[in-house]
């Protein structure tokens, strides 16, 4: 059986961070008498892909690497496609009875984004058959794929290259 390789948006934080590289900027934004002194806007870019994650809406530089790992992660999920089996033990733990259980700021939601992309991928973005490989009803998997509105964009328009209709 082949070795699985996981999805870069599921890497954990260390890891992930060992992949990219990391810029503080001075940014306009909350901190009164502070803004303009402390570099406190994070940018990370993953090397492999170049894509990255910036955040400076926070006046912590830690909050913002926090926000800016979320971002990154999102952006790896919309974008790298990964081989996929079986849907990985996140997804079933989060899937219970054919629904999906998340909230799109859960530090859980960009892994799971990447795993329902790479099962639409594999399925030709025919989301009926996806929904059936995950385990979760059709609806569901819409759903959940609103929550990140890139993320249904880019659903229909795969589906459109195809000459399959939109979902709503």
């Amino acid at each position: 059986m082949p070795e699985f390789t996981p999805h870069p948006a599921a890497l954990a934080e260390n890891a992930l961070l060992a992949q990219c590289d990391q810029r503080r900027q001075r940014r306009s934004g909350p901190g009164g008498q502070h803004r303009n002194k402390v570099e406190t806007a994070i940018v990370l870019t993953h090397r492999a892909s170049g894509l990255q994650g910036q955040a400076a809406e926070r006046r912590s530089q830690a909050d913002n690497r926090k926000m800016a790992i979320f971002r990154l992660r999102a952006n790896l999920a919309l974008s790298l496609r990964t081989e996929r089996g079986e849907p990985s033990l996140l997804w079933q733990s989060r899937c219970v009875k054919r629904r999906i259980h998340i909230r799109a700021s859960h530090d859980d939601f960009p892994t799971l984004l990447a795993e329902a992309l790479d099962v639409l991928t594999l399925c030709d973005w025919n989301a009926a058959e996806a929904a059936q490989r995950l385990h979760c009803s059709l609806s569901q998997l819409l759903k959940f794929l609103k929550l990140e509105p890139r993320a249904f964009l880019q659903l229909n328009q795969q589906r459109q290259q195809r000459g399959l209709s939109a979902l709503r």
